[in-house]
């Protein structure tokens, strides 16, 4: 269990006890009548986050896929904050606090960056000021279609829309895939003060080292279960522990 640990970035004190957020037991999912994620079971906690790690087709973005609720599910629970949201449409999941970033970030093309924003809107503490002060490239594309943005701006763009939504969880499934490297430190300081500001999120990355300083825990997934999991401070001090766990999933 992820909450276990509390040696993350933001470790509690040990005499406090954080809330969990989101526990999965159990958990076999894929698609079709293919099983692609088995047996799967870990916690995590509100205000926390979690680096899901290993090779292409291990199961990631299966697994992130299922927490939103777009796979076929064989066996096993989830629930967010103690609500039971295995059998709910991904609406009704978006709509009780997952908000999702796939790798092909269906934005809006045809829409601005503004109305991509304020079409999904929920009520809360995220509005479109506070997106364009953690992405001041969205604030001066305002005006712009989605399909006049760069693919690191429709990726801000495609977070900023998650944000939006105002959820407890935030799905990332490798935000960094693909773009220039100067987008690519704008993105992770934006989400290291997201992680900075105590918002839950759980992180698909090909590169650990990219995700790892701002992360709490980390889950290396193998063949569709977890091969290995830590603290993500521990994996980040220790290079050769993580290299040797990281060749193992590879030569699986």
């Amino acid at each position: 269990m992820l909450g276990a640990y509390g040696r993350g970035r933001n470790a509690p004190r040990r005499d406090v006890v954080m809330a969990e957020l989101l526990r999965v037991e159990n958990l076999s999912a894929g698609y079709g009548e293919a099983r692609v994620i088995q047996g799967l079971d870990f916690a995590l906690e509100d205000g926390r986050s979690l680096a899901l790690l290993g090779r292409n087709g291990v199961g990631k973005t299966t697994l992130i896929d299922t927490l939103v609720g777009v796979t076929t599910r064989f066996s096993g629970r989830m629930s967010l904050g103690g609500r039971d949201i295995t059998t709910l449409t991904p609406h009704a999941r978006a709509h009780a606090g997952i908000g999702w970033t796939p790798q092909e970030r269906n934005i809006f093309r045809s829409l601005t960056v503004e109305e991509n924003l304020t079409a999904v809107a929920v009520p809360g503490p995220w509005t479109v000021r506070r997106v364009y002060d953690l992405f001041p490239r969205l604030e001066e594309r305002r005006t712009n279609g989605g399909r006049q943005l760069s693919g690191g701006e429709q990726q801000m763009l495609a977070i900023g829309r998650a944000l939006m939504l105002n959820p407890r969880l935030l799905l990332l499934d490798e935000p960094t895939e693909g773009l220039a490297p100067i987008i690519v430190d704008e993105l992770l300081a934006a989400l290291r003060e997201l992680a900075k500001a105590g918002l839950s999120m759980i992180i698909v990355e090909q590169k650990p080292k990219k995700i790892l300083p701002f992360t709490d825990h980390a889950i290396v997934l193998d063949r569709g279960a977890i091969a290995h999991e830590a603290p993500s401070a521990d994996l980040l001090a220790d290079p050769a522990a993580l290299d040797a766990h990281l060749t193992a999933s590879r030569k699986g």
